[in-house]
């Protein structure tokens, strides 16, 4: 009996750290010994970020972001916080608009004792109004921080925004 009181206390134990390495099953930045593995871990975090994105999944969405994050962007201005960029997510991108990373375009730089830095190339889609929307295109730059056991995007540039040349 002690036995099986014992397991079922453990289960929400696994449970509670099942759900933390679902949110992010990435490696630490400490245990991260080369370039591959740094871009792996980018590469899985941003992939994770932008389908929550696209999803319109704003609490996991939000789970990749710090608190205090700063985002610039060339068209939209500056936004402050977490909160008020998940807000302009749901107000300007859920329903609306997509993001792929365009191939061949990830760049991933360590930042020693802080985490990494991500550039790339993004096109944005307008589902359901292809024909009346243009496909647009921007460069970006994320400032990923490992801090308590997880990445967090801490600063973002969305630049260099145009139409999209006909693929």
């Amino acid at each position: 009996m002690k036995q099986l009181l014992g397991t079922l206390l453990l289960f929400p134990l696994l449970a509670v750290c099942g759900l933390r390495a679902e949110a992010q099953a990435v490696q630490p930045l400490e245990s991260i010994q080369s370039q591959a593995e740094l871009d792996k871990t980018i590469t899985t975090l941003d992939a994770a970020l932008f389908d929550a994105y696209n999803r319109c999944d704003l609490e996991k969405f939000a789970s990749f972001i710090a608190e205090n994050v700063e985002f610039y962007h060339d068209q939209g201005g500056v936004t402050l916080g977490r909160a008020a960029l998940t807000e302009s997510v749901k107000k300007n991108i859920c329903g609306r608009v997509s993001r792929e990373l365009v191939p061949g375009t990830l760049q991933v730089y360590y930042m020693k004792g802080y985490g990494a830095v991500e550039m790339g190339v993004h096109r944005f889609h307008h589902p359901g109004h292809e024909d009346t929307e243009p496909v647009g295109e921007g460069k970006f730059i994320h400032l990923w921080q490992y801090k308590d056991g997880n990445w967090k995007v801490t600063r973002v540039l969305s630049y260099d925004h145009h139409s999209a040349q006909p693929k």
